[in-house]
C-alpha cells in the first residue's frame, strides 16, 4: 500500500533552527515502513509514529498511525502515550487529529510513505546529520523503535536501512532531490 501524506510545513510551525525551508528544487523522502504478521493468541495493531530530527535539533512528526476511528471520544488518543519516546519529543504537544500527519492503524504488510519537503509534513531539510525514527507500539505487546541515522549534503541521493526484531520489520528510507 502506499500513502501520500500532504500538508504545509513551515519554520516557524517546527521551531526555528535545524530543518530549514528554501532550497531550489524539491526533496522527496520514501519510506518503507514492514509490520511483520505475528502468531499471538490476541492480536491489536500497533500504533506507529515516524519523525525526524537533525543533530541536536527539535523532532518533527512525520506520521502517527492510532485507533483515530475510536468511537468514544479520546479513546484512540489515550494510549497515543505508549509511543513512549515520540510521546515526550513531540506527541504530546500535538492536537490530535493532525491534518496530513495522523491515521488509522495499519493492518501487518509493507507500507510506503512519501514526503515531498516543504509541502509535506517533511520540512525542506539542510545539509547535515538527521535521525529518522519508527517507534511501534502494541497493545498486550511490546515497544520498538528503529532509528535510521543519514547524513544529507543537500543534493546526493541517501538510502538507508534497518529492520526491527518484534513489533516492526524492515524499515528502508530513500531521500533524493
Amino acid at each position: 500500500m502506499e500513502y501520500r501524506l500532504s500538508g504545509i510545513a513551515t519554520a516557524a510551525a517546527i521551531g526555528a533552527g535545524a530543518l530549514l525551508p528554501g532550497a531550489a528544487s524539491a526533496q522527496t523522502l520514501d519510506l518503507s515502513v514492514t509490520i511483520p504478521q505475528l502468531r499471538v493468541a490476541e492480536y491489536h495493531r500497533p500504533y506507529v509514529a515516524v519523525w525526524i530530527q537533525k543533530e541536536g535539533g527539535p523532532t518533527k512528526t512525520l506520521a502517527v498511525w492510532y485507533d483515530s476511528d475510536a468511537k468514544e471520544g479520546s479513546k484512540g488518543t489515550k494510549w497515543l502515550v505508549d509511543i513512549r519516546t515520540w510521546w515526550r519529543a513531540s506527541g504530546r504537544t500535538m492536537k490530535f487529529p493532525a491534518d496530513g500527519i495522523s491515521s488509522a492503524t495499519r493492518a501487518p504488510g509493507t507500507h510506503k510513505l512519501s514526503f515531498v519537503g516543504g509541502r509535506s509534513a517533511l520540512p525542506t531539510l539542510s545539509p547535515g546529520k538527521y535521525f529518522v525514527t519508527v517507534e511501534a507500539s502494541r497493545e498486550v505487546g511490546d515497544i520498538e523503535k528503529v532509528r535510521l541515522e543519514f547524513t544529507w549534503d543537500g543534493s546526493k541521493a541517501v538510502s538507508v536501512r534497518g529492520s526491527g526484531s518484534k513489533e516492526l520489520g524492515a524499515i528502508s528510507l530513500t531521500l533524493k532531490r
